[in-house]
């Protein structure tokens, strides 16, 4: 079987069709979210899996979150297995090889993150050389230092004015003649700071903040950039607003709680912090047992964050403070650490439930992906959509390569 290669041309639209048809078919696999829950509406059409996942462990939840298409799970999971993994293949984007740099580039850039920039930076390859380049929601300016380390131009935008300064005098000890611009990308003025002779990059920008880019740089001519969203659920509207003719075409309307879906992956987070996650959902599971019966309701009551030093109290003082924190009725006495253990029991039920789920991570982030890239064509760039690393090294490993067939010869703003 031939490796595969990034997405471009008419497999752009071919596979957002395809999985548009998937996403619209199984959505009531996909949409309710095992945690409000305490049976998923899917399940009395599906007893057999729903019963053997739940009978699972947490430890066995674990070992399957990051492939859940390979568990050997009853019907229908191993035909959406096959069907979601045949839809999220997807090549990697070709690589050059970077020029080696000096080892004070990577001083204050923690390692998991230089290594991403440095991947995504190895497959900025454009027809034409860039002149001018455009770091989007900058920070330091880290990205932008990496691609214009060879004298080309550079303009940093940030919206935080420390890390303005800091990119700034970043910028002079590098010897690098970078502008650092302080700037709310959403603003009414961002537009103003792109011209056609700028290339924008943008690793990880969330939501509205990589949707602005790809707006503004179409508007404002630019021949070439690249970008790999992040967090699509950071939006301001109640609901996503399809950027495409074609997803504007379908019928597949996305709530924010949906657009959180690809980001349920997690492959970076240590063991001490899983452990505090996995403490402060089965906390959040037993008080959801116990306000359902408080309130005589069995619906989900959301619950706000909490510090966590709350995890610090003791159980029955979490319960009894929290209800008084949603001005519930104060418990009274209850065999506590029965409760608890049924909030345990509850999260790795949800945690194998949520593998259902799983199988339809990347088919949804591609659909997202493959909305931004048929804008894009639409304004006129050849796209290809592909991955810049490994999944190891983040989920969010995707990355659009946009350029124009005509680049303006403008000079450089």
């Amino acid at each position: 079987m031939p490796n595969p290669t990034p997405l471009h041309g008419p497999q752009l639209l071919e596979r957002f069709q395809a999985l548009d048809s998937f996403l619209l078919a199984y959505q009531d696999l996909w949409r309710p979210k095992p945690f409000i829950y305490l049976d998923l509406p899917w399940e009395a059409q599906h007893p057999q899996l729903a019963a053997w996942l739940r009978q699972r462990s947490l430890a066995d939840a674990e070992a399957a979150h990051n492939q859940p298409e390979r568990l050997q799970a009853p019907p229908p999971f191993p035909e959406l297995a096959a069907q979601s993994t045949a839809l999220s293949v997807i090549g990697d984007l070709p690589q050059r090889l970077l020029a080696k740099l000096p080892a004070r580039f990577a001083v204050d850039v923690p390692g998991r993150k230089w290594e991403q920039i440095q991947a995504f930076a190895s497959r900025l390859q454009f027809r034409q050389q860039p002149r001018h380049w455009l770091d989007w929601c900058a920070g330091k300016g880290h990205l932008g230092h990496l691609v214009a380390h060879d004298g080309n131009a550079l303009t940093c935008l940030e919206y935080n004015p420390e890390l303005v300064q800091a990119g700034q005098h970043l910028s002079r000890r590098r010897g690098l003649p970078a502008l650092h611009l302080q700037q709310d990308v959403l603003a009414i003025d961002a537009g103003t700071l792109l011209s056609a002779a700028h290339t924008p990059v943008a690793l990880h920008a969330c939501g509205d903040l990589h949707v602005r880019l790809i707006q503004l740089a179409s508007a404002a001519g630019c021949a070439q950039l690249a970008i790999a969203p992040c967090c699509y659920n950071r939006i301001s509207t109640h609901s996503y607003q399809p950027l495409s003719a074609a997803a504007q075409a379908s019928t597949l309307a996305l709530s924010v709680d949906d657009l959180g879906l690809p980001l349920s992956e997690t492959v970076t987070a240590g063991a001490r912090v899983r452990r505090q996650r996995d403490s402060s959902m089965a906390r959040r599971l037993a008080f959801d047992l116990l306000q359902r019966e408080l309130r005589g309701a069995d619906d989900y009551l959301p619950t706000p964050s909490l510090p966590p030093a709350w995890l610090n109290k003791e159980f029955a003082t979490y319960c009894i403070d929290l209800a008084a924190l949603k001005k519930l009725a104060i418990p009274t006495p209850r065999d506590w650490p029965r409760l608890e253990a049924q909030g345990w029991q509850r999260l790795a039920e949800v945690r194998n439930l949520e593998l259902v789920r799983g199988l339809f991570r990347r088919p949804l982030e591609l659909w997202l992906l493959l909305d931004r890239a048929l804008y894009l064509e639409q304004q006129g760039y050849h796209v290809q959509l592909g991955s810049f690393c490994l999944s190891q090294l983040t989920p969010r490993n995707l990355m659009l390569l946009a350029e124009r067939n005509q680049v303006a010869h403008t000079n450089c703003g």
